[in-house]
């Protein structure tokens, strides 16, 4: 069972949500976001490495990174900002925003991040909510790492983003990350913590719903993203998003 409650904040742009759950979900993040961990806690797994997350941890993601919930306590609760995508897109471009996807409760680097949601939590005005988003952006340089990926799976995600409207073939996929593909599929699930094939598939419904946001007729949707047809983008978007692309639009928090 999951509930979502989106938080208001008075800030444009800025987007806030509390969620409690006790289900497992593997996820591909769509945007820039900081969690923290309020009630309960979980094992998961991101970047190769399993991680638990306690009351008062703080998680970090981006597009594209891969989550996966390995066992629950009990029902977890947890609050999720989502950053500027501009802002937080102009650090990773400047190598600052590959961040560790999680710090400890009592690790000073997490400050930033605690003193945003709180002052979301607390109904905070603008400029406090801008002051902190900033200081929150700004604090992904202090926590930068190396990329998980080796050459040839960074190769291959870039393939992928940039061929998602077409039909992938596994061997081009290989010749351009410059691995044979029997190698390559196995680091890209041991990196990524899901086959290509699946990646794409996320990648694929994260533009359908960027798409019908913008306006974009369902009935349109399947050969914009590299679907073969309405039925096989009505059951890849019902499986990862949890309704139909003709519902999307309706339901706000996506």
């Amino acid at each position: 069972m999951e509930r979502l409650v989106e938080l208001p904040v008075a800030m444009p742009g800025l987007r806030a949500v509390r969620a409690s759950t006790d289900s497992l979900h593997t996820k591909m993040k769509e945007t820039y976001c900081v969690g923290r961990v309020d009630r309960g806690d979980v094992e998961w797994w991101a970047g190769g490495k399993v991680w638990r997350a306690a009351p008062g941890c703080v998680l970090v993601k981006q597009p594209g990174d891969v989550h996966r919930d390995l066992a629950r306590s009990g029902p977890t609760t947890f609050t999720v900002i989502t950053l500027p995508t501009d802002d937080a897109a102009r650090m990773q471009r400047e190598g600052r925003a590959v961040a560790l996807p999680q710090l400890a409760a009592g690790d000073a680097r997490a400050a930033p991040f605690h003193r945003l949601i709180d002052a979301v939590c607390a109904g905070g005005d603008r400029l406090s909510l801008e002051v902190a988003v900033a200081e929150a952006i700004g604090a992904l340089a202090v926590i930068s790492n190396p990329p998980p990926y080796s050459r040839p799976v960074r190769r291959a995600k870039e393939y992928l983003r940039e061929h998602l409207a077409d039909s992938v073939k596994l061997d081009d996929l290989a010749a351009h990350a410059e691995l044979d593909k029997f190698h390559l599929c196995r680091a890209f699930r041991a990196q990524v913590g899901m086959p290509p094939h699946a990646y794409l598939t996320h990648l694929r419904i994260a533009r359908a719903k960027e798409l019908l946001l913008r306006g974009v007729r369902a009935s349109d949707l399947a050969p914009l993203v590299g679907l073969y047809d309405q039925a096989q983008l009505t059951r890849h978007f019902r499986r990862l998003v949890g309704t139909t692309p003709a519902r999307f639009p309706r339901l706000g928090w996506p």
